[in-house]
């Protein structure tokens, strides 16, 4: 989420103002391919400051519960140091799990991981040319070696990089550097989490707020990836537009989606959406899916 976006988040916390990006909450449906249709089975409650960023299933070790990022889980001694806002993480099925962060200046982006063993190490990627500053959502290849990201905006393209403590080209100690490329067949807007199905399939949430891309605001997306990334060439990918995202609350006014995660142990698909206005606090909710 971009500067503009978390200070939204920052207003209706504190009760300073509301949210007051418009949405249309009803527009027109997106059909969704018969073997790709995900269901709504439940929502949990999305706690403002420590579940309204980003989340992910941690395989390794054994029994760990899922994690989340929000603007409350940030340590004091990043956001000292300008590292300010946290998007969307991930985890490597070996236990790795990788946090995105940014800042509002300069010409860097962060990877926090944390190994198995518990310790944490980080490592900085310097912007390539004409790369976003925006850090909003990791996601980590099934094989583990190759991690993908995304910039805020209208793009065309996803970032691939080694993935930072588990391939080992990388050290905290050295720039973390862009491999590859995805070049997708269609544009996307605002994408706030992607996390893969399997080797070439991603699912991804999107905060778009105009929905003249799909024809429905706030996609869940899918993206069909010609090849395995290997971070030595890049590759394509076909987007399709499966749903429109859950969009309930007791506020009316602007939604936004946030991080996403596919447990591949349950089959089940969860996608945080935080409510509008002073509902932030009380309705935002991480809504469970599974396929068919």
């Amino acid at each position: 989420m971009p500067l503009r976006a978390r200070q939204r988040c920052h207003a209706a916390l504190t009760g300073l103002a509301a949210l007051a990006l418009a949405v249309g909450l009803a527009g027109p449906s997106a059909a969704a391919p018969s073997a790709d249709t995900w269901t709504e089975v439940g929502s949990d409650r999305a706690d403002p400051l420590t579940e309204s960023q980003g989340l992910a299933s941690v395989e390794v070790p054994a029994g760990s519960p899922n994690r989340y990022t929000g603007i409350g889980t940030i340590p004091l001694s990043l956001s000292a140091r300008g590292w300010n806002h946290v998007g969307d993480p991930d985890a490597s099925y070996d236990g790795h799990y990788v946090e995105p962060y940014q800042r509002d200046d300069g010409n860097t982006k962060m990877f926090r991981v944390q190994a198995p063993d518990g310790r944490w190490s980080e490592y900085v990627h310097t912007l390539s040319p004409g790369e976003a500053l925006n850090n909003s959502w990791s996601a980590i290849s099934p094989d583990g070696q190759w991690m993908l990201a995304g910039e805020w905006g209208t793009m065309n393209r996803l970032l691939v990089f080694p993935t930072p403590g588990v391939n080992a080209s990388t050290s905290p100690s050295a720039n973390l550097p862009q491999a590859a490329t995805v070049r997708l067949d269609h544009a996307v807007r605002d994408v706030q989490g992607c996390d893969f199905l399997d080797a070439t399939t991603l699912l991804c949430s999107s905060d778009d707020p105009a929905g003249t891309l799909f024809g429905i605001t706030k996609p869940l997306l899918r993206i069909d990836l010609s090849a395995v990334p290997n971070g030595t060439a890049d590759v394509t990918g076909h987007v399709t537009a499966l749903r429109q995202l859950p969009l309930r609350s007791a506020c009316s006014g602007g939604f936004e989606t946030e991080g996403i995660d596919y447990d591949r142990r349950t089959g089940t698909l969860r996608v945080i959406v935080v409510s509008p206005g002073f509902c932030v606090l009380t309705d935002s909710k991480t809504y469970r899916f599974t396929r068919g």
